[in-house]
């Protein structure tokens, strides 16, 4: 990869949404003018069409700060990821990953195929030496805080060095996106007693309990304790982290219906609901997704964001500005650092 310190270049996949370019374009606005994000931006796609578009908006900015790299083909959301990447090679996903391997960019943010965003980061970027597996995260709003979880889908079967390797990925994640300087790591499982949760867990456990000069690790906890907001970065396998991640959302949009079906039950509720409106706004900012947008796939040789497929301009911008944090706070070359010294201290050997 180019030398690139110092920078700060965003590569968006503008074609992978299911919005459209023209969210991305709104994305772009609202990361610059209302979360003042100082980067600069390549927009891969349809050239034709992003100019038009780019000349519609008028954005009020820098136009040296933005470029256009053309890309004529689009990976459908429903399209197998490796055949995707084999014949669309112009397309804008994999153009994206490209830039940031020759180094003009320092981030990749895409709303694309979830899979061939993972498989085609991976096999351009490749893992960190001493990472064996990347793996996804993303940020769950709690009682307190936000906190990481990870991983949520990269890696369903793990073994207990993944899962220390998530911990060390998660921790700098949390440093880099939250602003925590030592953030606390906790391993789920079904049972804080020593010795309970499966023989996976208690091995991870066993292993994290050796890194207390890595990271802040706390100990197990419960499902019940996730929202608590005592905990900034929560461990898990792909598998458990999928379930847990796509359960909360439902439940978080079942409460939100239900509150409001009951608000609006009979005209005296209704009153109600009017004189709280403003309460019931900011509960539904402070759930919303938008805030934390852009899953981070985690222990590559590069930054690669993936945001909902359906994520409208505020959740773009906020997977931008997670982009831009992630190369200011260096989080790379610190993941580097720790993962060798926690593979040291866990025993782990290198792979012949």
């Amino acid at each position: 990869m180019a030398d690139s310190a110092g920078k700060c270049t965003i590569a968006v996949d503008t074609m992978g949404g299911d919005l459209g370019p023209t969210e991305f374009i709104r994305g772009l606005f609202y990361a610059t003018e209302e979360l003042k994000l100082e980067c600069d931006f390549i927009l891969v796609g349809k050239e034709r069409l992003l100019t038009r578009l780019l000349k519609v908006r008028k954005l009020g900015i820098d136009p040296s700060r933005i470029r256009i790299h053309n890309a004529t083909q689009v990976i459908g959301m429903d399209e197998k990821p490796i055949q995707a990447l084999k014949q669309k090679k112009d397309s804008s996903m994999v153009q994206a990953i490209a830039l940031l391997k020759a180094g003009e960019a320092q981030a990749v943010v895409s709303c694309g195929n979830t899979g061939a965003l993972m498989a085609g980061g991976t096999l351009r970027m490749r893992p960190l030496p001493g990472v064996e597996r990347p793996a996804l995260a993303t940020i769950v709003p709690s009682r307190k805080q936000p906190f990481v979880l990870a991983d949520v889908g990269a890696n369903p079967e793990s073994t207990a060095e993944n899962l220390v390797h998530n911990a060390v990925l998660g921790s700098n994640y949390a440093k880099a996106a939250l602003g925590l300087e030592r953030p606390r790591v906790a391993l789920l499982t079904i049972g804080t007693e020593e010795g309970k949760g499966n023989s996976l867990i208690n091995a991870t456990h066993h292993h994290l309990q050796k890194l207390t000069s890595v990271i802040n690790y706390v100990g197990p906890i419960e499902g019940f304790q996730l929202f608590d907001g005592d905990i900034d970065v929560v461990i898990c396998d792909g598998f458990v982290g999928n379930i847990v991640l796509k359960s909360s959302e439902a439940l978080f949009g079942f409460i939100g219906s239900t509150i409001k079906e009951e608000l609006l039950r009979n005209p005296k509720r209704k009153i109600g609901a009017a004189l709280s409106a403003s309460a019931f706004k900011d509960m539904k900012v402070r759930l919303s997704p938008d805030q934390h947008a852009g899953a981070p796939l985690l222990g590559l040789q590069g930054n690669i964001l993936k945001s909902h497929g359906s994520s409208n301009y505020v959740a773009i911008a906020n997977a931008l500005r997670i982009a831009s944090n992630l190369v200011k706070h260096d989080m790379i070359d610190s993941i580097r650092n720790e993962i060798n010294l926690a593979n040291e201290l866990i025993d782990v050997e290198e792979p012949a």
